[in-house]
């Protein structure tokens, strides 16, 4: 399970990579600025947030399955 784990974690940062490196932040450097409308690739978006969510949906039925098996 810790490699599933893993690889959420890294594919979560490169979601956020890429958000960095095409949408800028507001000034306090914390929260996406969308107020200029930036234009970024949607396929790529919808891309990564799949491979994000498919993994951690996948982390979810293991973690249920073993907390079934437990309980």
């Amino acid at each position: 399970m810790q490699k599933e784990i893993d690889d959420l974690i890294d594919i979560r940062t490169e979601f956020y990579d890429f958000l960095d490196a095409n949408i800028p932040k507001d000034k306090s450097g914390f929260t996406y600025d969308f107020s200029n409308n930036p234009k970024i690739d949607a396929k790529r978006v919808y891309e990564l947030f799949h491979k994000l969510d498919y993994r951690a949906r996948k982390l979810r039925g293991r973690l249920v399955k073993a907390y079934d098996l437990k309980g």
